[in-house]
C-alpha cells in the first residue's frame, strides 16, 4: 500500500490532500453546532449541509474542464489559497444576524474543494503512472480519508467545546495554507515538458513508469483531439463513447452512493429508536470507519489481481447484505459487525472504482471524468438523503433498507455483466 510514497511528488500531494481534508473535517460538527447555538433553529442548521452539497452538484463539470485545460498543480494551489481566505469569514459570525455569512463561507469553501478534487485525482496518474503504484496511491488515499473522517469530526467537536469556534476556524485556514505550501514544493509538469520532466525523479523505476504513462497520455490526447475537436464537452463525450468501462463505472458509482445516502440519513433516528441512543450510534459510526480502513489494504491486494467485474460485483453484493443486517439489528452485537462489513465493502467499491476509472480513461479528459464522478456523488447524496426518510415514512426503516439493498444488488449485477472480466481488459495498454 505504501509503494506510491516512494515518489517524492506524490508524497507531497498526499500530504497536501490529507492536511486540507483534516482541516475540513474538523468543522463538520463544529459549524452546525455553532449555528444551532446561535439560532436554536434546526432549519438554519440544516442549511449548512445544503451549502456544502450545491457547489459540487452545480460546478463539478466546470471544475473538470479546468482540471484538463489548465495546470493542475496551480489549480490546486489556487483552490487552497481561496479556501484559506474564505473560511476566515466564519470569524465574523457572532450573533444570529451574521449566520448568512456561514452559508457564504461554506459555499465558497465547497467551491474550492470542488476545484481541488478532480485536479488531484487526475494529477495522480501523471505522478505515479497507471501500474501498481496507482492502486497503491488510491489505497493510501482511501486509508487516509477513512482515518481522517473517523477521527477529525469528533475531534473537531471536542475542540469546539474546549477552545471555542474562532481558534478552530483559524486552524482550518492554516491547514489550507500548509497544503498549498506542500504543493508549491512539487515539480511543475507543464504539458509540453511532461515527458522531459518525468525522468528527473530520483526513483528510477518510478520515473520509467511515469515517463511511459506520459507518452501514452500524449497519444491519448492527440487521438481524443482528432476525434472531438477542441470543444470541452464534445471532447469528453467522444472519450466516454470510446470508453464503455468509464460509462458503466459512473453509473454504478452514482446509483450505489444514492442507495448508501438514503440509509445514512436513517442511521441516527434508527439507532436512537432501536439500538438505544446517541452513544450506540457513535459506536456504529466507529465500526463503519474501522471497516473503511480495513477495505483499503484489501482493495490494494485485490485490485491488480481481480477483474473489475468480479471485484466490484462482489463488493456491491456484500454491501447490500450488510445493509440488510444492519437495519434488521436490534442490538449492538449484530449491528457492529454489520457496520464493519458495510465499511469494508463500501471502501472497496469506492477505491476500486477510482483505480479502474483512472486506468480506463484517457488522461486528456480524466479531470472532466473525475468531475462527472463528483457531480454524480453530490446529486446521489442529496437525492438519497431526501429519498431515504421519505421511504421510511411511507413504509418503514426496515423496508427502506430492503429497497436500498435491492438497488445495490442490481448495481452489483450491472457491474458483473458490463465491466471487464479480465485484468488485461482493464489495463492501461487496452485503454490508452
Amino acid at each position: 500500500m505504501f509503494e506510491a510514497l516512494g515518489i517524492a511528488d506524490f508524497r507531497l500531494l498526499w500530504f497536501a490532500r490529507s492536511v486540507s481534508l483534516l482541516g475540513s473535517w474538523l468543522l463538520v460538527v463544529a459549524v452546525p453546532a455553532h449555528v444551532f447555538t446561535l439560532t436554536g433553529s434546526v432549519a438554519a442548521t440544516g442549511l449548512t449541509l445544503a451549502a456544502e452539497f450545491l457547489p459540487p452538484l452545480l460546478l463539478a463539470p466546470l471544475a473538470g474542464i479546468l482540471a484538463d485545460r489548465v495546470d493542475r498543480r496551480r489549480l490546486m494551489i489556487g483552490a487552497d489559497a481561496a479556501r484559506a481566505a474564505v473560511v476566515l469569514l466564519l470569524l465574523l459570525v457572532r450573533d444570529p444576524d451574521d449566520v448568512w455569512l456561514v452559508y457564504v463561507a461554506l459555499t465558497a469553501e465547497a467551491t474550492g474543494t470542488t476545484l481541488f478534487r478532480p485536479a488531484a485525482q487526475s494529477h495522480t496518474p501523471s505522478l505515479v503512472g497507471t501500474g501498481t503504484a496507482l492502486s497503491s496511491a488510491n489505497a493510501l488515499n482511501a486509508t487516509t480519508d477513512g482515518t481522517v473522517r473517523l477521527v477529525a469530526a469528533p475531534l473537531g467537536g471536542a475542540l469546539y467545546a474546549w477552545i471555542g469556534f474562532a481558534p478552530l476556524v483559524s486552524l482550518n485556514a492554516a491547514t489550507y495554507v500548509v497544503s498549498a505550501a506542500a504543493l508549491l514544493l512539487t515539480t511543475p509538469l507543464t504539458r509540453p515538458a511532461r515527458a522531459r520532466a518525468a525522468p528527473t525523479h530520483t526513483e528510477p523505476p518510478r520515473a520509467e513508469v511515469a515517463a511511459g504513462h506520459l507518452a501514452a497520455e500524449a497519444a491519448a490526447e492527440a487521438t481524443a483531439a482528432e476525434t472531438a475537436g477542441s470543444g470541452g464537452v464534445r471532447h469528453l463525450r467522444a472519450a466516454l463513447r470510446q470508453a464503455p468501462t468509464a460509462r458503466t463505472l459512473l453509473l454504478v458509482n452514482t446509483v450505489f452512493l444514492g442507495a448508501n445516502a438514503s440509509l445514512s440519513a436513517l442511521l441516527v433516528p434508527y439507532g436512537i429508536t432501536v439500538l438505544g441512543g446517541p452513544a450506540q450510534i457513535g459506536l456504529v459510526m466507529s465500526a463503519l470507519g474501522i471497516g473503511f480502513l480495513l477495505g483499503a489494504p484489501l482493495t490494494r491486494a485485490l485490485v491488480d489481481r481481480a477483474a473489475p467485474a468480479y471485484l466490484l460485483g462482489a463488493a456491491l453484493a456484500t454491501t447490500a447484505v450488510g445493509y440488510l443486517l444492519l437495519f434488521s439489528a436490534t442490538n449492538l452485537a449484530t449491528a457492529l459487525p454489520a457496520a464493519v462489513v458495510i465499511g469494508t465493502a463500501g471502501s472497496t467499491v469506492l477505491s476500486a472504482t477510482q483505480t479502474t476509472l483512472q486506468r480506463a480513461t484517457p488522461n486528456a479528459v480524466l479531470g472532466r471524468t473525475a468531475a462527472l464522478l463528483l457531480t454524480g456523488e453530490a446529486a446521489a447524496t442529496l437525492l438519497g438523503a431526501l429519498a431515504g426518510p421519505a421511504a421510511a415514512q411511507a413504509l418503514s426503516p426496515t423496508w427502506a433498507a430492503v429497497l436500498a439493498a435491492t438497488i445495490t444488488a442490481l448495481t452489483a449485477a450491472a457491474a458483473t455483466l458490463r465491466l471487464p472480466r479480465t485484468t488485461a481488459e482493464a489495463s492501461p495498454a487496452a485503454t490508452s
